[in-house]
């Protein structure tokens, strides 16, 4: 019974149910979409998601960072947000390389070459020496990762000490009617745009399942910690819909 149990929960993290890791499935379903991401992620969230990436860069400015490091950085929203922190070198990493591809056009068009660097990189084994980052940051990322505990302990060892991780990404609303919208929303009306617009079958039904298999909240607060973190808070946005992780290395 037990073996069962732990076979479903691995489909459901995983957005086409094959028997591959989920990392080669999250990479396949990213490049796939990669050309309408923007559009889908903008219009899906009605914009919300931009205000989310500012908070994101506005409480890492606190730390001044040089260095900053964006984790399954995607098409590089996050990373050029972070570019309004004066002086700051940003260096994005993913595993799909159409995102990335989609993401170093947008940073030509800005401008924005010297300031931003992306490259195909696993975010569970970073190809970076210990203790290189003054700021990691990760925006809708984590939940996708095959292993959490390791990409996690991987953010804590690039980390300087002093340094802050912040990551973004999605939660569960827990008071009515903002749950109730919220659950019907994600099951019904995300997946069938998703779907229609992506023109990809499994994404965007993959979108809430990889929510709902997401440690949140405490627990999530909880994983920080037992990788070495202190200094936790978590910062709610939305009525609940998606959440800040702010982690600082000692």
């Amino acid at each position: 019974m037990q073996a069962n149990a732990n076979s479903i929960r691995k489909m459901t993290v995983t957005p086409y149910n094959k028997e591959t890791g989920k990392k080669e499935q999250v990479a396949e379903m990213f490049n796939n979409i990669s050309h309408r991401y923007d559009f889908l992620n903008h219009f899906l969230s009605m914009g919300i998601d931009k205000l989310w990436r500012r908070k994101v860069v506005k409480l890492m400015r606190q730390g001044n960072p040089n260095k900053v490091l964006d984790i399954a950085t995607g098409t590089a929203d996050l990373a050029i947000e972070a570019s309004k922190i004066a002086n700051t070198q940003i260096t994005g990493i993913d595993i799909s390389e159409g995102m990335l591809t989609v993401g170093r056009k947008k940073i030509e068009t800005l401008n924005l070459q010297h300031r931003i660097a992306l490259s195909l990189a696993d975010s569970e084994n970073l190809p970076f020496e210990s203790q290189s980052f003054d700021a990691i940051t990760c925006g809708f990322g984590v939940r996708n990762f095959e292993h959490l505990d390791l990409g996690l302990a991987e953010m804590y060892r690039v980390l300087k000490p002093g340094g802050r991780v912040l990551i973004l990404e999605f939660s569960k609303p827990e008071n009515f009617p903002i749950k109730q919208l919220y659950n019907f929303y994600f099951s019904a009306i995300l997946p069938f745009f998703g779907k229609i617009i992506s023109k990809d079958n499994s994404a965007y039904t993959y979108l809430p399942e990889s929510v709902k298999a997401f440690p949140y909240g405490k627990e999530f607060i909880a994983k920080l910690t037992n990788c070495g973190f202190n200094l936790l808070k978590e910062y709610k946005l939305s009525f609940g819909i998606a959440s800040i992780y702010w982690a600082e290395k000692k």
